[in-house]
């Protein structure tokens, strides 16, 4: 599927010029930081480690390739590439392994129990970053589902696993499941993640199904169907961002006292006369409206219990504002400059853009490179 829509996206890229952007440069002066910046693309995506990201990359889309603009510019950056459809947690377990160059090691409790091969791809010799210890830190960015991705990660890092530890022996224990590297993060940011998961899979009709019929069911039934390896449903994605189980898992996201976190919301939906969301179609991906329209005046009741009210609805038509800010009761604070505080979700204004547009966008496109430019001064100028 990633090849397809790849291959589909380089030959628009015939239709669609490079963003005309100015190359503005870092000033190193004014950083108290240079650390490394590693992204994490989110459903369906691509990275570095794919043939087709230098044809059409994930980050940055038609206005260049992102990674590449910060490099030129000093700055250590790296996309990242796991799968596009499996949990979170394997995910993390992926981007552990490209980033020490080690065999991807899914963990023996955790592949036993959800009946699938315990080692991946080997990265040895072939590691995504250069050092990465308590010393060498390192920024790691999330979009979408990567969001989550990375919040497993730094939990893993920090806690490890003790359900891991308990049944696998000491010599065959991977370090990320030993746990105690918190404190190889400097910064986190969660770009339009679903953290609290999304009312996209709540809006169905009388069928039973999601209620757009077009695009975006097409999408979701792609992008969030689970590796056909005989693993069970609840090791994929779309499990982990029904609300339910997304809530559950982001109550255990502690924010760490040395690590600054920040999340970049999005929105692209206004209110109507009705006091309903709906998403202003001129600037929407075609893709994303009819679910925007249906997340938008929806409330109910999740299988779990749990109440979508009115807050749920303003969305980037795929993900809830709401959700994306920060887990539910984790300490946050809207986003003051003069005031960036490590252990505490720092969050930043909301994007005026769909789920695309902090990739770069498709069809409606967007200036992602004076964003990016801009966090990372902010982060790499923490404490001047």
């Amino acid at each position: 599927m990633q090849k397809i829509i790849a291959f589909f996206m380089t030959l628009l890229m015939f239709l669609f010029p490079k963003l005309n952007i100015p190359e503005n440069d870092f000033d190193k002066d004014a950083m108290t930081t240079d650390y490394t910046y590693v992204f994490v693309h989110g459903l369906s995506g691509w990275g570095e480690y794919d043939f087709y990201y230098k044809a059409f990359p994930y980050w940055g889309v038609f206005g260049g390739d992102l990674m590449s603009y910060l490099r030129a510019r000093g700055i250590d950056a790296h996309g990242a590439s796991v799968s596009g459809t499996a949990s979170a947690w394997d995910r993390a377990c992926e981007l552990y392994a490209q980033l020490t160059g080690t065999v991807t090691d899914y963990g023996k409790e955790h592949s036993e129990r959800c009946h699938h091969a315990r080692y991946g791809k080997d990265y040895t010799g072939n590691a995504l970053i250069g050092s990465w210890s308590a010393e060498d830190k390192i920024n790691i960015l999330g979009h979408s589902f990567g969001g989550a991705t990375v919040l497993t990660l730094v939990k893993l890092m920090d806690e490890g696993s003790e359900a891991e530890r308990a049944v696998t022996p000491a010599e065959e224990l991977s370090d990320l499941f030993t746990g105690g590297k918190g404190d190889w993060f400097y910064s986190v940011t969660t770009l339009s993640a679903p953290i609290n998961g999304t009312s996209a899979y709540e809006v169905k009709d009388e069928e039973n199904k999601l209620s757009d019929v077009g695009m975006t069911t097409t999408f979701f039934n792609t992008a969030t169907t689970p590796p056909m390896d005989g693993r069970i449903a609840e090791d994929c994605a779309a499990y982990d961002m029904l609300i339910d189980n997304a809530l559950k898992t982001a109550a255990g996201f502690k924010a760490l006292d040395n690590v600054y976190y920040f999340s970049i919301p999005c929105c692209l939906t206004d209110i109507d006369e009705n006091g309903n969301s709906v998403p202003d179609v001129e600037k929407m991906e075609n893709m994303f409206t009819v679910s925007s329209r249906e997340m938008g005046k929806y409330t109910g009741y999740t299988a779990g219990g749990y109440y979508l009210d009115e807050s749920w609805q303003p969305n980037d038509g795929l993900v809830n504002t709401i959700s994306a800010r920060a887990p539910f009761g984790a300490p946050q604070q809207d986003f003051d400059e003069n005031n960036i505080q490590p252990g505490i979700w720092n969050v930043m204004p909301t994007y005026r853009g769909d789920h695309m547009s902090l990739e770069g966008g498709l069809l409606k496109t967007n200036n992602v490179r004076q964003l990016y430019a801009d966090l990372i001064r902010t982060i790499n100028g923490i404490g001047a």
